[in-house]
């Protein structure tokens, strides 16, 4: 198999951070992000890589931020390495298919979630109180099931290693005021809804997605990445039947197996078998072939 990119380390370059994917660094008065092939799972790094993965959620993130700029503008400039400042042609083999040269705005600290469909943490709430991020939802509903509209349910942005917390809208509205709260929800909602229509032509549900906003200067913008499978929940729409966890081209074949486990959640994280890193990587394989090819 071939080797995946755990990390970089370009010393020519202004390191800026690293998160669970992405390394960043500050070009001129741009940003750098490259995706490396890490994965996270509940919020924890996992030792070893998924190799392409982060070429293919970088070329996913592309896909969607063109389907969605008359909606909302986004950070990128450019994924390919020529348009580069030419401090960056030293690593130019590295940063082809896996970077993006991007505005550099400054990041809101919330976590946009849509949910269409019953899963995750919003399935584990509905259960105990008919309820996700103080949104009441219907009796009856069971795991996976459709909801009866997409609804949008906001998190804290916890610290690495942290797990992101619920939110209600009012909540949110406290850290980044009324007024931004309901455009990001206006606009959130139009993404998915977009996207949903799209994925489903290619035979994938969209359970749910996490979106990333910034300020560029007055202008709200999309940041990050915009409905990959790290931050969605994709189905296959053939195999999709309500009551019961559905198969997926996104990391819960990961989850899935880190729970058969017993894995306790906190690093380290342990190593993953070959077959689990192999078949992870055909999940996002298949996606990207389904939506972008």
């Amino acid at each position: 198999m071939k080797k995946g990119l755990q990390k970089t380390d370009f010393a020519k370059l202004n390191f800026v951070s690293r998160g669970k994917v992405r390394d960043i660094y500050a070009v001129k008065n741009y940003l750098l992000i490259v995706a490396t092939d890490r994965i996270s799972a509940f919020d924890v790094i996992m030792p070893n890589p998924i190799p392409g993965k982060g070429i293919i959620l970088n070329r996913m993130s592309a896909f969607w931020f063109a389907k969605m700029k008359d909606i909302i503008g986004n950070h990128l400039i450019s994924i390919n390495p020529a348009d580069f400042p030419g401090e960056c042609a030293p690593y130019r083999e590295i940063l082809e298919g896996r970077s993006m040269l991007v505005k550099k705005a400054n990041p809101l600290p919330v976590e946009c979630i849509v949910r269409g469909y019953l899963s995750g943490s919003g399935w584990k709430d509905y259960q105990k109180n008919k309820s996700i991020s103080g949104i009441k939802l219907p009796d009856g509903l069971r795991e996976s099931s459709k909801l009866p509209q997409p609804i949008f349910t906001p998190t804290t942005k916890a610290p690495e290693g942290e797990h992101d917390s619920a939110i209600t809208k009012k909540e949110m509205e406290d850290i980044i005021g009324k007024e931004l709260t309901d455009n990001i929800i206006k606009i959130s909602l139009a993404i998915y809804n977009r996207a949903a229509i799209i994925a489903q032509n290619a035979g994938i549900i969209i359970a749910d997605t996490k979106m990333e906003f910034g300020m560029l200067g007055q202008e709200l913008i999309l940041i990050d990445e915009l409905l990959t499978p790290d931050s969605s929940r994709f189905w296959p729409s053939a195999d999709y039947k309500e009551g019961r966890p559905q198969k997926s081209y996104d990391k819960q074949f990961l989850r899935d197996y880190l729970l058969s486990i017993n894995w306790n959640q906190k690093p380290p994280a342990p190593e993953l078998p070959p077959d689990i890193i192999e078949n992870t990587k055909i999940k996002y394989e298949e996606a990207l072939k389904l939506l972008v090819e």
